[in-house]
């Protein structure tokens, strides 16, 4: 976004964590969001999400309560794709990691956004080369890729696509900075920069684990201590999403090769329903912040 040029509406497809987080961070910028999710029950709980959020930041000191019912005002839930991108200068498109999903959402972004609209894909690790092509003008779609958790991650990973220009990309950037996130500009590759490095290091700690090197714990202190990560592999691993990152493991081994094998303690995890922190428990045991 240049000076110049006006940036006032932002639309958020899909409701879940990173959706969510993603709205709130724009509208804690003072950007009005219309957020779209054909699950009710997926709005009702990021709603309550944001407003949890908020108010431990809140709690922290970081924001008024006054801040915290504005941000909140700037944010309208619905079901329709077409009334939340009617007008947006930003569409996000944060549906589930799979390219079949994200095509059919882009292809009736296209259809209803605007033909001026930066368009974004928070995916993770698939292809916006392939993504873009389901759109009338390639050019206009970047990777935006957020961090979980959102409000709390200050990395923006911008993904150029084989057909993406300059101008989109200085746009990406430029929003990057208006809602407060540093980023980084990577070419399209399986991976990008950061899901590349980061399931490596997670695989390796399953490894690890699922050989009995060390507990959870002490693999996670081991990073933490002697390499100062803020968390270590296997806690991320969980506040991602196991299934996440196996989906993103299971690109990887396709596209890359042997190197990024999805550990068995992984998929055996997932099958049994441990997913992390969403589920409650995947290497670690997780509070039901509900209660």
């Amino acid at each position: 976004m240049s000076e110049t040029e006006s940036l006032e509406q932002v639309a958020v497809i899909g409701a879940g964590t990173m959706g969510n987080g993603i709205a709130q961070v724009c509208a804690q910028s003072s950007l009005r969001v219309r957020v779209c999710d054909l699950s009710a029950a997926v709005l009702e709980r990021a709603q309550k999400s944001v407003a949890a959020s908020l108010d431990r930041i809140v709690a922290k000191g970081k924001l008024t309560a006054e801040q915290r019912d504005a941000a909140l005002g700037r944010i309208a839930w619905g079901s329709s794709l077409e009334a939340a991108v009617e007008g947006a200068d930003v569409v996000i498109e944060a549906v589930p990691e799979r390219m079949e999903l994200k095509v059919d959402t882009f292809r009736k972004v296209d259809a209803a956004a605007p033909k001026t609209a930066l368009l974004g894909s928070n995916t993770s690790s698939l292809s916006i080369t392939e993504i873009a092509a389901s759109l009338g003008d390639p050019s206009r779609l970047v990777g935006m890729h957020f961090f979980n958790p959102v409000p709390v991650m200050d990395l923006l990973e911008v993904v150029r696509g084989v057909r993406t220009t300059d101008a989109t990309v200085d746009r990406a950037v430029s929003f990057a900075k208006v809602i407060g996130k540093t980023s980084i500009v990577v070419r399209d590759v399986p991976g990008f920069a950061t899901s590349r490095l980061g399931v490596a290091l997670g695989a390796e700690a399953i490894r690890m684990l699922e050989s009995g090197v060390a507990s959870a714990e002490d693999i996670d202190r081991a990073m933490e201590l002697g390499y100062r990560h803020p968390m270590g592999p296997l806690r991320l691993t969980d506040l991602v999403g196991l299934d996440v990152r196996l989906a993103i493991l299971d690109h990887l081994h396709k596209e890359l090769g042997e190197q990024f094998r999805a550990p068995p303690l992984l998929r055996q995890m997932v099958r049994a329903g441990k997913l992390g922190k969403k589920s409650g428990e995947g290497f670690y045991k997780w509070p039901d912040e509900k209660k």
